[in-house]
């Protein structure tokens, strides 16, 4: 009876783990940057940019060193959907949908503006 009703556990943690392995979170679907080459490739920026921001939010902040190599503004403007010309006013924008997937706060735009800045014409 024992070896029954522990099998039959067994059975329903690996279907669970399976519907949650099959219908898990969706993936963020990433729209291409805009600009040309990134600061870093993709698995560097998913990885460290939270540390690449601070790093940057530190030399601006507490140096007063303005008009760095990379900026905030920058991403912004690469990366914002060609739709609402944000980065998070939707949850399917480029930083609100992974977010959304690694289940992480978005701050940044309490702050700092998620529109990408217009061209100069």
């Amino acid at each position: 009876m024992k070896a029954r009703v522990a099998l039959w556990a067994v059975c329903l943690a690996l279907a669970a783990t399976t519907y949650a392995a099959v219908a898990g979170t969706p993936k963020p679907v990433i729209e291409p940057a805009r600009g040309g080459q990134c600061v870093a490739p993709p698995e560097v920026m998913r990885r460290e940019h939270p540390d690449m921001l601070k790093h940057q939010r530190d030399i601006t902040v507490h140096q007063g060193v303005r008009g760095a190599k990379v900026s905030l503004e920058q991403c912004v403007d690469c990366h914002a959907s060609r739709t609402d010309n944000s980065v998070a006013a939707n949850k399917q924008d480029f930083c609100a949908s992974c977010h959304a997937y690694a289940g992480v706060k978005l701050d940044c735009f309490e702050c700092h503006t998620s529109k990408a800045q217009e061209a100069a014409k």
